[in-house]
């Protein structure tokens, strides 16, 4: 397949190289346009207010990858490979392995999630790929099942276009207990910002927020209840993959809003 492969942990992240070495290995057509730097949990931001640059990155990945790197969000970087930098568009967008999980609300601050949203906004199906450990650096798990999933899309095409958002539980490949089709949990944190003083005597705040819990979501979804939640699945060792489309109309919402009367005059 031709893949067009993003991250939001930038060019130097292990995870992009695992992946895009691992998928150019097994005989893809690959080309990487990613951050130039960490661009972590700035979502589906887009940069309108200033150049775009790209370089071209050699040596450090897989001679048979074309790589750029650009100083832009992630979002940015697909939009330019798609719209700019490839001669003809890819067949997957992949966006990963990120460093840290992408589970129930987390994916709405996502840069790894967003990049490959950015592709099924363009009409590309998508996958996004995270690695559950924010200290874990073996990504070669991950990258192996990258390479089964994309086989397998190549094998079966998505029926309807959708992102796949996928996350790798940071265990040794022989304890992974299966993988799980899932729908999106919900975590709650505790956003703690730590107050600091900075040298020049000035306040300042870091945002250090703790997952608080993990609930289920509401029942009026129209989810089956009977499909488990990607926080719960990773917590028994499974791989999950939740469907995501990027239209966000609540549905059970616009049934109560239709008995609504309005009276403009």
């Amino acid at each position: 397949m031709k893949l067009l492969i993003s991250n939001d942990d930038g060019v130097a992240a292990l995870g992009i190289r695992t992946l895009a070495n691992c998928l150019a290995q097994a005989g893809h057509d690959v080309t990487v346009v990613c951050p130039d730097r960490e661009r972590s949990a700035t979502g589906h931001g887009l940069t309108l207010h200033q150049p775009i640059r790209a370089e071209i990155i050699e040596s450090v990945f897989h001679p048979a990858v074309n790589a750029w790197a650009c100083d832009g969000t992630p979002s940015d970087c697909v939009k330019l490979a798609l719209w700019a930098l490839l001669e003809s568009p890819p067949d997957l967008v992949v966006s990963g392995i990120n460093q840290g999980a992408n589970l129930g609300t987390e994916i709405l601050y996502s840069g790894t999630v967003s990049a490959a949203m950015e592709g099924i906004i363009e009409g590309i199906p998508s996958v996004a790929l995270s690695l559950t450990s924010h200290t874990c650096k073996d990504f070669q798990p991950a990258a192996n099942f990258a390479k089964i999933l994309v086989d397998q899309i190549s094998a079966n095409p998505l029926p309807e276009l959708m992102l796949l958002n996928v996350n790798i539980p940071a265990i040794n490949w022989s304890e992974i207990a299966g993988v799980t089709i899932t729908r999106q949990g919900v975590r709650r944190y505790v956003d703690v910002f730590d107050k600091r003083i900075d040298p020049r005597g000035k306040t300042y705040y870091w945002l250090t927020g703790e997952v608080l819990e993990d609930v289920e979501p509401p029942s009026d979804l129209n989810l089956p209840q009977n499909v488990p939640t990607d926080v719960d699945v990773i917590r028994k060792n499974y791989i999950s993959i939740t469907p995501l489309q990027y239209n966000l109309t609540y549905a059970g919402g616009v049934n109560h809003l239709s008995e609504w009367e309005f009276k403009l005059t």
